[in-house]
């Protein structure tokens, strides 16, 4: 299964009148990176670029000059994604600025149903937040600490890496590989068919993943419960015990 996880900065908020101005895009191959990567700068044709979005991605006006318009980058964009499902972190943004761009083109939208968006996925399994970029980073112990600026590829890169914790391909991946006894071809024929062995307890559990501001968020919302409330009887026994 072919997927692409991608980003995108633009010039505002706006999708109907900002602009697209960066792209940054990465191919994944049954949950592996494959290291196919496509990104590119684009000049928004005139639109000023608004000054709170030049705070969140850094990307000045003058950095932008001879860069290829939008239309000059479509096909090999195009091309890029053909036949895959998209991956994006509050995919509706950015999808909804790239078919913008597809529309003053003439082109077709890209439809829903190619759509993952990663945010939603994050709310389902850790619907007490918080569900940022960084913020789920932090959560699997993903290293960003080369995103001191939003940037369309690094974002790409580091989504890519959350996803897969997301869906739990990395463990699944790890598994397929042990029972097929390495990444060849048989491997690969393994993926496909999702033959998957039994998974062994660790003898060490992993640290919990929880960090202190999503526990007392956790330990607030069992407090508006009441007394008679489950969650409320689990937090003594476990006090009691501790």
């Amino acid at each position: 299964m072919r997927e692409i996880v991608f980003d995108t900065e633009t010039t505002g908020l706006d999708f109907s009148d900002d602009r697209v101005i960066e792209i940054g895009a990465i191919e994944m191959d049954n949950r592996f990176v494959t290291g196919r990567v496509f990104h590119h700068y684009i000049n928004p044709q005139g639109r000023a670029i608004h000054p709170d979005a030049l705070a969140v991605h850094g990307i000045g006006e003058d950095q932008l000059k001879g860069k290829p318009h939008f239309g000059e980058i479509v096909e090999e964009f195009a091309a890029f994604i053909e036949g895959a499902n998209l991956v994006a972190h509050n995919a509706r943004f950015d999808i909804s600025f790239i078919n913008a761009e597809f529309k003053r083109l003439k082109l077709a939208p890209i439809g829903d149903d190619r759509v993952v968006d990663t945010l939603q996925l994050a709310k389902r399994k850790h619907p007490m937040g918080p569900n940022s970029l960084d913020a789920l980073c932090r959560r699997y112990g993903i290293d960003n600490s080369r995103r001191t600026k939003h940037g369309a590829l690094l974002d790409s890169e580091l989504l890519a890496e959350v996803y897969i914790e997301l869906i739990g391909g990395k463990q699944t991946a790890l598994v397929l590989e042990a029972s097929s006894g390495g990444r060849g071809s048989e491997a690969g024929d393994n993926r496909q068919t999702g033959g998957i062995s039994a998974v062994q307890p660790r003898a060490v559990p992993l640290p919990s993943r929880l960090d202190a501001e999503t526990l007392a968020a956790h330990d607030k919302l069992v407090a508006g419960l009441g007394e008679k409330a489950i969650w409320a009887k689990f937090a003594s026994a476990q006090t009691a015990e501790g």
